[in-house]
């Protein structure tokens, strides 16, 4: 079973990319801190490759930036390729099946708020601005 599942903040903005067949591809790397620091040392951290596929991909560009963090369930994918000097070269990465935020709404929502009108009321909602687009 190859199953991996990681929660960490991006070290940057994700880069959007298109194959030949115009298939969405996104790249981003994620900062995971490890369980465990020596005693009187800074905790460790693990910077992951992450490659998201097709209207995911998309929706990462659009929705992810530097900072955030989110959770990612998918798989470790090991590629190798010969370079121009003939070396082989090896590359470890997840790749995505989904993509979470993971940051608290109530944190992320204040963050957003630019009008002063907005702020939160006393039983904790926020006013929301109208979107055509949602499904319902």
């Amino acid at each position: 079973m190859n199953k991996v599942i990681l929660m960490g903040r991006l070290t940057r903005d994700p880069e959007l990319r298109y194959t030949s067949n115009n298939l969405a591809v996104c790249s981003f790397t994620l900062a995971v801190n490890r369980g465990f620091a020596k005693q009187g040392e800074e905790r460790q951290a693990d910077f992951i490759p992450i490659v998201v596929w097709d209207k995911q991909a998309e929706f990462c560009s659009k929705y992810f930036t530097k900072g955030l963090q989110v959770v990612v369930v998918g798989r470790i994918q090991v590629r190798s390729w010969d370079d121009s000097e003939g070396k082989k070269r090896y590359a470890t990465e997840v790749v995505a099946n989904e993509v979470y935020f993971a940051d608290s709404k109530r944190s992320d929502t204040a963050d957003r708020i630019q009008d002063p009108q907005m702020v939160e009321s006393a039983d904790g909602f926020y006013p929301l601005e109208e979107d055509d687009e949602l499904p319902f």
